[in-house]
């Protein structure tokens, strides 16, 4: 060790020593985001929030092509843990580009209506959480207090939600899925044995975390995650405006057997 280096050691010990507010900036370490609380004592995430990122094209890396958007995949390690043959249907609705039960104005299910690109807003309730969402005006209830889910098998489009508090993250636990929604316009799927936990965290007055957990044995090797920011809308009297989507108008064109490959 230099003797400019043993002086630099000797400083920081002798600041450290007086206390952390002395110590530089990039030595200490950021205090936690403490939010703000609802009535109830809980962390308040209200408000209306969106991404803004290309997942809901596809959520594994992907380059720019006619409509698509160029963008970074949000699943962690870079790809999905497909088992074998599932893989190769998935490589199959990726050459052949089948149409998107979202063509069939179906409800997109979860967790892909978070991070399509429409906003959402979240009101806090006593006893649930509500989920009300710009796109088809739907809507979830994240029911709190231990409340357990009904017993299955149900086939929900949106699953059925139960949340709790873990410190200040809400944890959601959704289950009794249909095998009818996607993930994204990539064709990445699953199957009705999809088992979700979201978890949203905030990082600051304007950013919530979001990060998902994927299970469903049936088609993957493995749990998987997903994660990414939510930010909250700026604009002065922010609010969710009407998108409906009018099947009839496009049977034409998706009223096909090609045209839900996903089953």
């Amino acid at each position: 060790m230099t003797r400019r280096m043993q002086t630099s050691v000797i400083v920081l010990a002798a600041l450290a020593a007086l206390g952390p507010g002395l110590l530089p900036a990039a030595a200490q370490a950021p205090a936690p985001y403490n939010p703000p609380r609802t009535r109830d004592g809980q962390p308040d995430l209200q408000g209306v929030w969106q991404v803004l990122n290309t997942a809901a094209w596809d959520v594994e890396d992907h380059g720019a092509r006619l409509g698509v958007p160029a963008g970074h995949g949000v699943v962690e390690g870079g790809a999905i843990p497909y088992q074998p043959s599932a893989l190769a249907r998935k490589q199959e609705n990726a050459r052949t580009r089948p149409p998107d039960p979202e063509g069939k104005c179906y409800l997109p299910g979860v967790p892909r209506i978070t991070y399509m690109p429409y906003p959402f807003r979240i009101v806090q309730q006593r006893d649930k959480i509500s989920i009300l969402y710009e796109y088809l005006g739907a809507v979830r209830f994240l029911y709190m207090n231990g409340n357990p889910h009904p017993r299955g098998p149900i086939e929900w489009f949106m699953g059925d939600s139960r949340a709790s508090w873990e410190g200040n993250t809400l944890v959601v636990d959704v289950v009794h899925f249909t095998d009818q929604t996607v993930f994204d316009r990539a064709g990445n799927f699953h199957s009705e044995a999809l088992h979700v936990v979201e978890r949203y965290t905030p990082t600051g007055p304007d950013h919530l975390r979001y990060d998902v957990t994927i299970e469903d044995p049936t088609v993957f090797t493995r749990p998987w995650k997903m994660s990414m920011p939510l930010y909250r809308r700026q604009e002065s009297g922010a609010e969710l405006l009407e998108y409906e989507c009018l099947s009839y108008l496009l049977e034409e064109t998706w009223d096909t057997p090609a045209a839900f490959p996903y089953k």
